[in-house]
Protein backbone atom coordinates (compact mmCIF):
# COMPACT_ATOMS: atom_id res chain seq x y z
CA UNK A 1 0.00 0.00 0.00
CA UNK A 2 1.38 3.61 -0.93
CA UNK A 3 2.66 5.88 1.44
CA UNK A 4 0.78 8.72 2.71
CA UNK A 5 2.18 12.76 1.65
CA UNK A 6 -0.86 13.86 3.37
CA UNK A 7 -2.26 12.89 6.27
CA UNK A 8 -4.98 14.38 8.81
CA UNK A 9 -3.49 14.19 12.54
CA UNK A 10 -6.36 12.66 14.59
CA UNK A 11 -6.71 10.01 11.55
CA UNK A 12 -2.70 9.15 13.46
CA UNK A 13 -4.33 8.62 17.01
CA UNK A 14 -3.28 5.00 18.08
CA UNK A 15 -1.96 3.60 14.65
CA UNK A 16 0.59 0.56 15.12
CA UNK A 17 4.22 1.97 15.01
CA UNK A 18 6.86 -0.56 13.74
CA UNK A 19 10.43 -1.11 13.57
CA UNK A 20 11.98 -1.67 10.33
CA UNK A 21 11.48 -4.87 10.68
CA UNK A 22 7.83 -4.88 11.47
CA UNK A 23 7.93 -5.24 15.13
CA UNK A 24 5.71 -3.11 16.89
CA UNK A 25 6.77 -0.90 19.16
CA UNK A 26 3.84 0.82 20.59
CA UNK A 27 0.74 3.18 19.33
CA UNK A 28 0.59 6.80 18.43
CA UNK A 29 -0.79 8.74 20.81
CA UNK A 30 0.21 12.79 19.90
CA UNK A 31 1.62 14.50 17.39
CA UNK A 32 4.42 17.40 18.53
CA UNK A 33 4.05 20.62 16.40
CA UNK A 34 6.06 24.07 16.86
CA UNK A 35 4.03 26.66 18.33
CA UNK A 36 3.08 29.19 15.77
CA UNK A 37 5.00 32.08 14.82
CA UNK A 38 3.04 34.69 12.52
CA UNK A 39 1.81 32.77 8.85
CA UNK A 40 4.77 30.24 8.73
CA UNK A 41 3.25 26.98 9.11
CA UNK A 42 4.01 24.89 12.17
CA UNK A 43 7.07 22.26 11.88
CA UNK A 44 5.49 18.80 12.83
CA UNK A 45 8.57 17.76 15.29
CA UNK A 46 8.11 13.98 15.84
CA UNK A 47 4.84 11.43 17.45
CA UNK A 48 4.02 11.21 21.19
CA UNK A 49 4.20 6.91 21.21
CA UNK A 50 2.75 5.20 24.13
CA UNK A 51 5.14 1.92 24.72
CA UNK A 52 3.33 -1.43 26.10
CA UNK A 53 4.95 -0.71 29.18
CA UNK A 54 2.34 2.47 29.58
CA UNK A 55 5.39 5.39 29.16
CA UNK A 56 5.07 7.59 26.30
CA UNK A 57 8.38 8.42 24.69
CA UNK A 58 9.05 10.93 21.63
CA UNK A 59 9.99 9.43 17.96
CA UNK A 60 11.17 12.66 16.09
CA UNK A 61 9.40 12.86 12.60
CA UNK A 62 12.27 11.90 10.85
CA UNK A 63 12.51 8.43 12.12
CA UNK A 64 9.38 8.03 10.46
CA UNK A 65 9.78 6.48 7.07
CA UNK A 66 6.21 5.73 5.81
CA UNK A 67 2.56 6.61 7.15
CA UNK A 68 -0.20 4.11 5.86
CA UNK A 69 -3.86 4.02 7.01
CA UNK A 70 -2.66 0.99 9.58
CA UNK A 71 0.36 1.84 10.79
CA UNK A 72 3.70 4.15 11.14
CA UNK A 73 6.70 3.14 10.27
CA UNK A 74 10.16 3.61 11.59
CA UNK A 75 14.11 4.02 9.38
CA UNK A 76 15.74 2.59 12.92
CA UNK A 77 14.30 0.64 16.15
CA UNK A 78 16.98 2.31 18.09
CA UNK A 79 14.77 4.78 19.52
CA UNK A 80 15.31 7.23 23.37
CA UNK A 81 13.28 5.27 26.13
CA UNK A 82 13.31 8.77 28.06
CA UNK A 83 9.59 9.77 28.69
CA UNK A 84 8.32 12.14 27.24
CA UNK A 85 7.96 15.93 28.49
CA UNK A 86 6.70 18.36 26.34
CA UNK A 87 9.30 21.79 25.85
CA UNK A 88 8.32 25.28 26.19
CA UNK A 89 7.89 26.08 21.93
CA UNK A 90 6.13 22.55 21.59
CA UNK A 91 2.22 21.76 21.20
CA UNK A 92 0.27 18.59 21.32
CA UNK A 93 -1.96 18.77 18.29
CA UNK A 94 -4.43 16.42 19.77
CA UNK A 95 -4.22 17.61 23.43
CA UNK A 96 -3.90 21.17 22.96
CA UNK A 97 -4.97 22.35 19.35
CA UNK A 98 -8.37 20.26 18.77
CA UNK A 99 -11.23 21.74 20.28
CA UNK A 100 -9.81 25.26 20.35
CA UNK A 101 -11.32 27.72 19.17
CA UNK A 102 -10.84 29.81 16.34
CA UNK A 103 -11.07 32.51 13.35
CA UNK A 104 -11.07 31.98 9.69
CA UNK A 105 -10.71 34.80 7.29
CA UNK A 106 -10.97 32.43 4.15
CA UNK A 107 -12.35 34.29 1.07
CA UNK A 108 -13.42 30.97 -0.32
CA UNK A 109 -15.93 30.29 2.92
CA UNK A 110 -17.40 33.47 3.58
CA UNK A 111 -20.13 32.09 5.65
CA UNK A 112 -17.68 31.20 8.59
CA UNK A 113 -15.76 35.00 8.51
CA UNK A 114 -16.44 36.99 11.60
CA UNK A 115 -17.40 34.28 13.90
CA UNK A 116 -15.62 31.61 16.19
CA UNK A 117 -15.25 28.22 14.66
CA UNK A 118 -13.82 25.43 16.35
CA UNK A 119 -10.67 23.15 15.22
CA UNK A 120 -11.52 19.76 15.12
CA UNK A 121 -8.47 18.24 12.78
CA UNK A 122 -5.25 19.43 11.90
CA UNK A 123 -3.79 18.27 7.86
CA UNK A 124 0.07 17.83 7.70
CA UNK A 125 1.85 17.19 4.26
CA UNK A 126 5.40 15.94 3.75
CA UNK A 127 7.60 18.55 1.59
CA UNK A 128 10.57 18.33 -0.96
CA UNK A 129 12.73 17.81 2.45
CA UNK A 130 11.01 15.41 4.00
CA UNK A 131 9.71 17.80 6.50
CA UNK A 132 6.19 17.82 8.00
CA UNK A 133 4.04 20.89 8.00
CA UNK A 134 0.55 21.65 9.28
CA UNK A 135 -0.54 22.93 5.72
CA UNK A 136 -4.83 22.33 6.73
CA UNK A 137 -6.90 23.23 9.56
CA UNK A 138 -10.40 21.18 9.29
CA UNK A 139 -13.14 23.74 11.56
CA UNK A 140 -16.74 23.61 12.28
CA UNK A 141 -18.75 26.03 13.96
CA UNK A 142 -20.84 25.87 16.91
CA UNK A 143 -24.11 24.84 15.43
CA UNK A 144 -26.14 24.92 12.60
CA UNK A 145 -29.49 25.82 12.26
CA UNK A 146 -32.14 23.76 14.59
CA UNK A 147 -29.16 22.48 16.50
CA UNK A 148 -27.73 20.42 13.91
CA UNK A 149 -23.94 19.92 13.70
CA UNK A 150 -22.26 22.39 10.87
CA UNK A 151 -20.47 20.62 8.19
CA UNK A 152 -16.67 20.60 8.67
CA UNK A 153 -15.00 23.16 6.44
CA UNK A 154 -11.25 22.49 5.62
CA UNK A 155 -9.29 25.77 5.59
CA UNK A 156 -5.63 26.50 4.50
CA UNK A 157 -3.44 27.00 7.77
CA UNK A 158 -2.57 30.65 6.78
CA UNK A 159 -6.42 32.02 6.66
CA UNK A 160 -6.85 31.04 10.36
CA UNK A 161 -6.10 32.74 13.52
CA UNK A 162 -6.19 32.18 17.49
CA UNK A 163 -3.36 29.13 17.24
CA UNK A 164 -0.69 30.89 19.50
CA UNK A 165 0.47 30.01 22.64
CA UNK A 166 -1.57 33.05 24.12
CA UNK A 167 -4.70 31.76 22.82
CA UNK A 168 -3.96 28.13 23.38
CA UNK A 169 -3.88 28.83 26.83
CA UNK A 170 -7.19 31.17 27.82
CA UNK A 171 -9.49 28.81 29.81
CA UNK A 172 -12.51 27.17 28.14
CA UNK A 173 -11.24 24.86 25.34
CA UNK A 174 -13.48 22.08 24.71
CA UNK A 175 -12.31 18.74 25.72
CA UNK A 176 -14.23 16.25 23.13
CA UNK A 177 -11.65 14.77 20.86
CA UNK A 178 -9.53 13.90 24.48
CA UNK A 179 -12.62 12.51 25.39
CA UNK A 180 -12.58 10.36 22.29
CA UNK A 181 -9.19 9.44 22.33
CA UNK A 182 -9.67 8.19 26.01
CA UNK A 183 -12.93 5.93 25.97
CA UNK A 184 -12.78 2.40 26.82
CA UNK A 185 -9.19 2.90 28.57
CA UNK A 186 -8.41 2.33 31.58
CA UNK A 187 -8.36 4.54 34.62
CA UNK A 188 -4.72 3.98 34.92
CA UNK A 189 -4.10 4.71 30.85
CA UNK A 190 -6.18 7.76 31.38
CA UNK A 191 -4.19 9.30 34.32
CA UNK A 192 -1.08 8.18 32.68
CA UNK A 193 -1.85 10.63 29.78
CA UNK A 194 -3.14 13.03 31.87
CA UNK A 195 0.20 13.82 32.98
CA UNK A 196 1.64 14.19 30.01
CA UNK A 197 -0.80 17.52 28.94
CA UNK A 198 -0.36 20.83 29.85
CA UNK A 199 -2.07 21.86 33.53
CA UNK A 200 -4.85 23.75 31.80
CA UNK A 201 -6.04 20.74 29.57
CA UNK A 202 -5.52 18.29 32.58
CA UNK A 203 -7.76 20.81 34.62
CA UNK A 204 -10.59 21.28 31.48
CA UNK A 205 -10.62 17.13 31.43
CA UNK A 206 -11.35 17.07 34.75
CA UNK A 207 -14.34 19.48 34.73
CA UNK A 208 -15.70 17.41 31.62
CA UNK A 209 -15.36 13.98 32.79
CA UNK A 210 -18.29 12.36 35.51
CA UNK A 211 -17.47 11.91 38.92
CA UNK A 212 -17.13 7.85 39.01
CA UNK A 213 -14.64 8.10 35.86
CA UNK A 214 -12.74 10.80 37.32
CA UNK A 215 -12.77 9.09 40.69
CA UNK A 216 -11.00 6.18 39.16
CA UNK A 217 -8.57 8.10 37.71
CA UNK A 218 -7.54 10.29 40.42
CA UNK A 219 -6.68 7.39 42.43
CA UNK A 220 -4.10 6.16 39.80
CA UNK A 221 -2.43 9.79 39.84
CA UNK A 222 0.57 10.79 42.26
CA UNK A 223 -0.74 12.91 45.00
CA UNK A 224 0.47 16.17 44.30
CA UNK A 225 -1.33 15.51 40.97
CA UNK A 226 -4.76 14.26 43.20
CA UNK A 227 -4.35 17.32 45.39
CA UNK A 228 -4.32 19.62 42.36
CA UNK A 229 -6.99 18.74 40.21
CA UNK A 230 -9.23 18.26 43.61
CA UNK A 231 -8.49 21.77 44.32
CA UNK A 232 -9.23 22.93 41.14
CA UNK A 233 -12.98 21.77 41.03
CA UNK A 234 -15.65 23.69 43.05
CA UNK A 235 -15.47 22.85 46.47
CA UNK A 236 -18.88 20.86 46.23
CA UNK A 237 -17.75 18.91 43.14
CA UNK A 238 -14.39 17.61 44.53
CA UNK A 239 -16.67 16.25 47.61
CA UNK A 240 -18.93 14.44 45.15
CA UNK A 241 -15.73 12.92 43.75
CA UNK A 242 -14.32 12.26 47.29
CA UNK A 243 -17.77 10.19 47.86
CA UNK A 244 -16.87 8.30 44.14
CA UNK A 245 -13.39 6.93 45.38
CA UNK A 246 -12.82 4.13 47.76
CA UNK A 247 -12.86 5.02 50.63
CA UNK A 248 -9.17 4.03 51.69
CA UNK A 249 -8.30 5.76 48.59
CA UNK A 250 -10.49 9.15 49.42
CA UNK A 251 -8.66 9.16 52.78
CA UNK A 252 -5.10 9.25 51.38
CA UNK A 253 -6.03 12.12 49.62
CA UNK A 254 -7.45 13.76 52.62
CA UNK A 255 -4.43 13.21 54.75
CA UNK A 256 -2.00 15.29 53.10
CA UNK A 257 -5.00 17.75 53.13
CA UNK A 258 -4.52 21.05 55.51
CA UNK A 259 -7.09 19.68 58.74
CA UNK A 260 -9.48 22.49 57.96
CA UNK A 261 -9.72 22.14 54.09
CA UNK A 262 -10.02 18.48 54.30
CA UNK A 263 -13.10 18.56 57.24
CA UNK A 264 -14.84 21.06 55.26
CA UNK A 265 -14.59 18.14 52.27
CA UNK A 266 -15.98 15.73 54.61
CA UNK A 267 -18.78 17.63 56.03
CA UNK A 268 -19.66 18.57 52.40
CA UNK A 269 -19.77 14.66 51.22
CA UNK A 270 -22.59 12.07 52.44
CA UNK A 271 -22.01 10.79 55.86
CA UNK A 272 -22.69 7.03 54.71
CA UNK A 273 -19.41 7.81 52.44
CA UNK A 274 -17.47 10.26 54.73
CA UNK A 275 -17.89 7.61 57.90
CA UNK A 276 -15.80 5.15 56.94
CA UNK A 277 -12.92 7.77 55.39
CA UNK A 278 -13.21 9.11 58.71
CA UNK A 279 -12.16 5.92 60.28
CA UNK A 280 -9.79 5.48 58.07
CA UNK A 281 -8.08 8.40 58.84
CA UNK A 282 -7.89 7.85 62.88
CA UNK A 283 -5.33 4.97 62.07
CA UNK A 284 -1.91 5.99 60.76
CA UNK A 285 -1.34 5.70 56.73
CA UNK A 286 1.78 2.56 57.55
CA UNK A 287 -0.74 0.62 59.78
CA UNK A 288 -2.97 -2.13 58.33
CA UNK A 289 -5.89 0.26 59.65
CA UNK A 290 -4.54 3.10 57.59
CA UNK A 291 -3.87 0.99 54.62
CA UNK A 292 -7.12 -1.41 54.82
CA UNK A 293 -10.29 -0.76 52.64
CA UNK A 294 -13.89 -0.78 55.24
CA UNK A 295 -15.24 -2.47 52.33
CA UNK A 296 -14.12 -5.77 51.71
CA UNK A 297 -15.99 -8.72 50.62
CA UNK A 298 -18.85 -9.86 53.94
CA UNK A 299 -21.52 -12.76 54.69
CA UNK A 300 -23.04 -14.30 57.02
CA UNK A 301 -22.30 -18.41 57.96
CA UNK A 302 -25.77 -18.85 56.61
CA UNK A 303 -24.65 -17.79 52.98
CA UNK A 304 -24.36 -20.11 50.45
CA UNK A 305 -21.38 -20.89 48.49
CA UNK A 306 -23.84 -19.55 45.40
CA UNK A 307 -24.32 -16.25 47.01
CA UNK A 308 -20.40 -16.40 48.06
CA UNK A 309 -19.27 -16.57 44.47
CA UNK A 310 -21.81 -13.73 43.37
CA UNK A 311 -20.68 -11.64 45.51
CA UNK A 312 -17.14 -11.78 43.89
CA UNK A 313 -18.28 -11.55 40.32
CA UNK A 314 -19.21 -8.23 41.03
CA UNK A 315 -16.69 -6.66 38.35
CA UNK A 316 -15.99 -3.21 40.73
CA UNK A 317 -14.07 -5.89 42.98
CA UNK A 318 -10.28 -5.31 42.65
CA UNK A 319 -8.87 -9.57 41.86
CA UNK A 320 -7.04 -9.17 45.19
CA UNK A 321 -10.35 -8.22 47.24
CA UNK A 322 -12.59 -10.72 45.43
CA UNK A 323 -10.32 -13.23 46.15
CA UNK A 324 -11.37 -13.82 49.76
CA UNK A 325 -14.87 -14.00 51.48
CA UNK A 326 -15.00 -12.76 55.23
CA UNK A 327 -17.47 -14.12 57.48
CA UNK A 328 -18.99 -12.59 60.31
CA UNK A 329 -22.12 -12.45 62.75
CA UNK A 330 -24.89 -9.96 62.14
CA UNK A 331 -24.02 -6.67 61.38
CA UNK A 332 -21.99 -7.17 57.88
CA UNK A 333 -21.31 -3.46 57.18
CA UNK A 334 -17.75 -2.70 58.77
CA UNK A 335 -17.61 -2.49 61.96
CA UNK A 336 -18.89 -5.79 61.78
CA UNK A 337 -20.14 -8.23 64.77
CA UNK A 338 -18.01 -11.42 65.43
CA UNK A 339 -15.40 -12.64 62.98
CA UNK A 340 -15.61 -16.33 61.82
CA UNK A 341 -13.27 -16.48 59.65
CA UNK A 342 -12.75 -16.79 55.90
CA UNK A 343 -13.26 -18.31 53.23
CA UNK A 344 -10.70 -18.16 49.93
CA UNK A 345 -12.35 -17.68 46.85
CA UNK A 346 -10.42 -21.61 45.08
CA UNK A 347 -12.10 -22.83 48.11
CA UNK A 348 -15.63 -21.48 46.90
CA UNK A 349 -14.85 -23.00 43.35
CA UNK A 350 -14.43 -26.06 44.60
CA UNK A 351 -17.46 -26.42 46.65
CA UNK A 352 -21.06 -27.48 45.63
CA UNK A 353 -23.30 -23.77 45.35
CA UNK A 354 -25.77 -25.38 48.04
CA UNK A 355 -23.29 -25.53 50.70
CA UNK A 356 -23.05 -22.98 52.96
CA UNK A 357 -19.80 -20.88 53.63
CA UNK A 358 -20.39 -21.39 57.26
CA UNK A 359 -19.28 -25.17 57.02
CA UNK A 360 -15.81 -24.33 55.29
CA UNK A 361 -14.35 -21.77 57.01
CA UNK A 362 -10.56 -21.07 57.19
CA UNK A 363 -10.70 -20.33 61.10
CA UNK A 364 -6.87 -20.83 61.15
CA UNK A 365 -5.79 -18.37 59.32
CA UNK A 366 -3.98 -15.25 61.75
CA UNK A 367 -5.84 -11.66 61.21
CA UNK A 368 -4.28 -8.42 61.29
CA UNK A 369 -4.69 -5.76 64.00
CA UNK A 370 -5.36 -2.09 62.79
CA UNK A 371 -2.36 -1.01 64.05
CA UNK A 372 0.26 -3.23 62.89
CA UNK A 373 2.92 -1.79 60.84
CA UNK A 374 3.91 -1.66 57.38
CA UNK A 375 6.53 -4.17 57.70
CA UNK A 376 4.19 -6.49 59.56
CA UNK A 377 1.70 -6.33 57.20
CA UNK A 378 4.39 -7.34 54.55
CA UNK A 379 5.63 -10.01 56.08
CA UNK A 380 1.80 -11.29 56.76
CA UNK A 381 1.45 -11.38 53.53
CA UNK A 382 4.65 -13.52 52.59
CA UNK A 383 4.28 -15.88 54.58
CA UNK A 384 0.68 -16.91 54.16
CA UNK A 385 1.10 -16.01 50.33
CA UNK A 386 -2.31 -13.82 50.15
CA UNK A 387 -2.97 -10.88 48.32
CA UNK A 388 -6.07 -9.65 50.62
CA UNK A 389 -5.71 -9.86 54.59
CA UNK A 390 -8.76 -9.43 56.66
CA UNK A 391 -8.01 -6.50 59.83
CA UNK A 392 -10.02 -7.28 63.17
CA UNK A 393 -10.08 -5.53 66.40
CA UNK A 394 -9.40 -6.26 69.52
CA UNK A 395 -12.67 -7.41 70.34
CA UNK A 396 -13.15 -9.41 67.08
CA UNK A 397 -14.89 -7.28 65.17
CA UNK A 398 -13.98 -6.77 60.95
CA UNK A 399 -12.66 -3.57 60.36
CA UNK A 400 -11.66 -4.11 56.74
CA UNK A 401 -8.91 -6.01 54.77
CA UNK A 402 -5.73 -4.97 53.21
CA UNK A 403 -4.97 -5.94 49.65
CA UNK A 404 -1.55 -6.72 47.73
CA UNK A 405 -1.77 -3.25 45.84
CA UNK A 406 -2.15 -1.31 48.80
CA UNK A 407 0.75 -2.53 50.48
CA UNK A 408 3.06 -2.22 47.09
CA UNK A 409 1.86 1.33 47.27
CA UNK A 410 3.12 1.90 50.39
CA UNK A 411 6.42 -0.12 49.66
CA UNK A 412 7.07 2.16 46.44
CA UNK A 413 8.37 5.65 46.84
CA UNK A 414 5.60 8.05 46.94
CA UNK A 415 6.72 9.81 43.54
CA UNK A 416 7.24 6.29 42.17
CA UNK A 417 4.24 6.91 38.80
CA UNK A 418 6.68 9.62 38.23
CA UNK A 419 9.98 8.18 38.42
CA UNK A 420 11.45 6.55 35.02
CA UNK A 421 13.41 3.52 35.64
CA UNK A 422 15.26 4.28 32.46
CA UNK A 423 15.99 7.59 33.27
CA UNK A 424 17.84 6.23 36.68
Amino acid sequence: MAAASKVFAARLAGLVVLGPDGESIGRVRDMVITARVGRQQPRVLGLVVEMFTRKRIFVPILRVTTIEPGSVTLTTGNVSLRRFHQRPAEVLALGQVLDSRVRVDDPEHEELHGIDVVVVDLGIEQTRTRDWVVSKVAVRAARGRLGRRAAIRVVDWQHVQGLTHTDLSLPGQGVSALLSQYEGMRPADVANAMRDLPEKRRHELALALDDERLADVVQELPADDQTDLLMHLEVERAADVLEAMDPDDAADVLGVLPETEAESLLRLMDPEDSEPVRRLLEHLPDTAGGLMTPEPVVLTAGATVAEALARVRNPDLTPALASIVCVVRPPTATPTGRYLGCVHLQKLLREPPASLVGGILDTDLPTLAPDDSLTAVTRYFATYNLVCGPVVDDENHLLGAVTVDDVLDHLLPEDWREEDPADE
